[in-house]
């Protein structure tokens, strides 16, 4: 019984209202720095299929372009922290579950980081040292395109690690008792939507739907973590059954 009592006085009080409000605002920030950094820099920038207009942006706009790797770089600490909080926040549920989600979550979360090291290098390229010079003009361009392409397949990859940590999320908010279901009913179709990427190349040709589904999927789920947080009795009920 002395053994319990830590517990039980960790998980009173406010805590998980806190916890839940903090999930939903890093979750925003991952999507609002991600939409940033692709959809308002890397998609003007990146010419598709035309290394020589995306290399002449690149080093026009050099500053921006740079911004654009910070602000992915932001994105993917908030993702990482989100995916943290959302494992404590899901944890009542099924420690189990909450934990294979938040793994695939983070193995989604490096293999996005590493493939941003892709969207760099092409800058390194076009305005490389002497020993690059091996390479004439159209072959650095040529070179510079294809690294983007590979973070933007790197970065697809990943989104299949979400899909399936999604797919969990959605599963225990329906088991959860301090969440409304309709949350898990709508994260369910995202996480599917997102498993199209166990192809990049189909994921890509159908990615407005993708996003679609995944805006449905995440904007309620935002709002209501943020606005209302979680019903905090039946939380902490839940959290000492499992734990009992």
């Amino acid at each position: 019984m002395t053994s319990r009592q830590p517990s039980t006085n960790r998980l009173s009080g406010t805590r998980p209202v806190l916890l839940a409000r903090a999930a939903g605002a890093f979750y925003l920030l991952t999507i609002l720095t991600g939409a940033v950094a692709q959809g308002f820099i890397a998609e003007k920038l990146i010419a598709a299929n035309d290394a020589a207009a995306t290399a002449n942006n690149i080093l026009t706009h050099k500053a921006l372009f740079q911004a654009g790797f910070t602000i992915y770089l932001v994105e993917m600490t908030c993702q990482f922290i989100a995916t943290v909080l959302f494992y404590e926040l899901l944890k009542p549920v099924s420690k189990t579950l909450s934990l294979t989600a938040a793994v695939l979550g983070l193995a989604g979360c490096a293999i996005k980081t590493v493939s941003r090291l892709f969207y760099l290098a092409p800058l390194l390229i076009l305005e490389g040292p002497q020993y690059l010079d091996v390479f004439n003009v159209q072959q650095r361009q040529a070179l510079a395109l294809l690294l983007l392409d590979v973070n933007d397949h790197g970065a697809g990859i990943a989104l299949a690690f979400f899909g399936f940590g999604a797919l969990l999320k959605g599963y225990l908010i329906l088991r959860s008792t301090f969440l409304p279901r309709i949350l898990g009913v709508l994260a369910i179709p995202a996480g599917l939507a997102l498993l199209t990427f166990l192809s990049p190349t189909l994921g890509y040709k159908v990615f407005s739907y993708v996003a679609l589904l995944g805006m449905i999927g995440a904007i309620p789920q935002i709002v209501w973590l943020l606005v209302f947080g979680v019903n905090e009795q039946r939380w902490n009920e839940q959290a000492r059954s499992v734990s009992s």
